[in-house]
C-alpha cells in the first residue's frame, strides 16, 4: 500500500518528465494551483482512487502555478487537470468538473488491458 504522505510534487525540467512519463508504463499527472479549491478537494479523492484500485499508476503532482510552462506544453490552461498516460501516451484528459466515477470507469478500461 502507497503511503500518500509522502507524494511526489514534480520538480523536474520537462524532459525529466517527458521521461518518466516514457520509462513508467502508467502514469497520471494531476496539474493544481494553491488557490484551486476544487483542486484541493478532488486530490485526496484521486489518490484513493489510485491506492485502492491502480496500485500501477505513478502518481504526480504538478503546480501549474509554479511550472507554468510545464503546463503549457501539456496544453493546460485550467485547474484542476489530469492526464492519464499509458505507455507514454496520453489516453484521459479531465479538467475543471471531474467525476470519480468517470474517470474510474475511463482508467479502468485501459488498465485491465494492460495490467
Amino acid at each position: 500500500m502507497r503511503n500518500f504522505n509522502r507524494l511526489i510534487y514534480i520538480q523536474m525540467i520537462d524532459t525529466d518528465i517527458e521521461n518518466f512519463i516514457k520509462s513508467n508504463t502508467a502514469v497520471l499527472l494531476y496539474f493544481y494551483n494553491d488557490n484551486c479549491a476544487p483542486c484541493k478537494i478532488l486530490r485526496p479523492k484521486v489518490q484513493e482512487m489510485i491506492e485502492s484500485d491502480f496500485s500501477e499508476i505513478q502518481f504526480r503532482l504538478i503546480n501549474a502555478e509554479h511550472y507554468p510552462a510545464t503546463a503549457v506544453q501539456y496544453g493546460v490552461f485550467s485547474s484542476p487537470t489530469l492526464l492519464v498516460f499509458f505507455e507514454g501516451k496520453e489516453y484521459i484528459r479531465e479538467s475543471k468538473n471531474i467525476s470519480i466515477s468517470e474517470l474510474h470507469d475511463k482508467t479502468e478500461r485501459i488498465y485491465r488491458m494492460i495490467f
